[in-house]
C-alpha cells in the first residue's frame, strides 16, 4: 500500500503533468479505501466512516465503468496494476 499522495499519482498517471486522469483517480480512492478498510477492521462500530468506504467504492465503480466504456485498454490496464477484481 503507498503511503502518500504523491506517490500514488505517480504510480498511476499517464503524463508528466497528469493529476486528474481517471487512472489516477482511481489509484487515490483504491489507497483511501484500503487505508480505511484498516481502520474499520480495529474499530467495527464506526459507522460514520463506514459510509464514507461505501460513498468512495460506489466513486471508484462508476469511475472504472466510465474508463470501461470510453477505453477498454485503459481500463484493463489500471485494473491490472491495482490488482482489483473486476
Amino acid at each position: 500500500m503507498l503511503k502518500d499522495k504523491k506517490e500514488v499519482i505517480e504510480f498511476a498517471r499517464l503524463t508528466e503533468s497528469d493529476t486528474g486522469s481517471p487512472e489516477v483517480q482511481v489509484a487515490l480512492l483504491t489507497n483511501r479505501i484500503n487505508h480505511l478498510n484498516e481502520h474499520l477492521k480495529q474499530h467495527p462500530q464506526d459507522k460514520h466512516s463506514y459510509l464514507g468506504l461505501l460513498k468512495m467504492v460506489g466513486r471508484r465503480r462508476r469511475l472504472l465503468a466510465y474508463l470501461q466504456k470510453k477505453d477498454v485498454e485503459r481500463y484493463r490496464a489500471i485494473v491490472a496494476k491495482l490488482g482489483l477484481r473486476k
